[in-house]
């Protein structure tokens, strides 16, 4: 039975109950998104949008049946999430392992945070060609622009919310005599969980649009590939096709991330909206 709020916050909350919406907010959102794809399939039926400009949402099912039944889809599927979940197994943990190192230790922070704030700021255009140089043509300068693309929203993140730590808190938990290993198992990562999961939400992110530069650039297989071989062919289709693919992907990703918030900040009341 829920309980109801002391009388100053009586009113406001039968307010909110009166006006609870009735229908479940998932069916609001997927109801957004048929709307947006039957109004962009109106507007080229009457041949407002043009074929050569964007595929009709038919067009691009049709594109999306062709690649799947080829093959061609699967393979590229794989080949890109491969790269990605390589790019992510190497560039979380490095910037973590950053992060706890500027964020403890000052010294850390003098040798390590400012060249950090120096290359997070190279754009992803300007690295690839001197990562193909490097590293050649195949996965391994993807691999490292994820890996980069992966590292700094973590680091910053984490950095971020090592250092908005209570200190209150770190000086009650010393009074126990407690190490600096304990201190920060028990006291400063759970406070900078928070701030750690954004980051590893936006690096999630981030980890696509490497992906999506590495392979329009150097293509030789994988999401991107196929975009480049539709592009060159004039087929808006595929290209869409491909895009869906990478937004897909990148929700799914997004949609982790949030079951793990609720997983492992369960211990946190938080405002949900109105």
């Amino acid at each position: 039975m829920t309980a109801i709020p002391e009388p100053g916050l009586r009113e406001l909350y039968l307010r909110g109950e009166r006006h609870a919406p009735r229908v479940p907010r998932w069916a609001r959102r997927v109801a957004v998104i048929v709307a947006l794809i039957a109004l962009w399939q109106l507007v080229s039926a009457l041949g407002w949008l043009p074929e050569d400009t964007l595929s009709s949402p038919l067009q691009v099912a049709g594109a999306a049946v062709d690649l799947i039944s080829s093959g061609d889809l699967g393979e590229a599927m794989a080949t890109s999430l491969t790269r990605v979940a390589t790019g992510l197994a190497l560039g979380i943990p490095a910037g973590l392992l950053l992060a706890l190192t500027s964020g403890l230790f000052r010294a850390g922070e003098d040798l390590v945070d400012s060249p950090m704030q120096m290359l997070r700021t190279l754009p992803f255009l300007g690295i690839t060609p001197l990562f193909i140089l490097w590293f050649g043509v195949g996965d391994t300068p993807k691999i490292a622009l994820v890996f980069l693309g992966v590292c700094f929203p973590v680091y910053i993140n984490t950095f971020v919310g090592i250092r908005n730590v209570d200190a209150k808190l770190v000086e009650a938990a010393r009074t126990f005599d407690r190490g600096r290993c304990r201190l920060t198992r028990s006291v400063i990562i759970p406070g900078a969980l928070p701030n750690i999961l954004v980051g590893v939400r936006l690096a999630l992110g981030t980890a696509w649009l490497a992906l999506v530069v590495g392979e329009q650039i150097n293509a030789d297989g994988g999401i991107g590939y196929l975009m480049l071989n539709a592009q060159n062919n004039l087929e808006t289709d595929k290209i869409v096709v491909c895009l869906v693919i990478y937004a897909l992907l990148g929700l799914l990703s997004d949609l982790i991330v949030r079951g793990l918030e609720r997983l492992l900040l369960s211990w946190r009341q938080n405002f949900a909206g109105a």
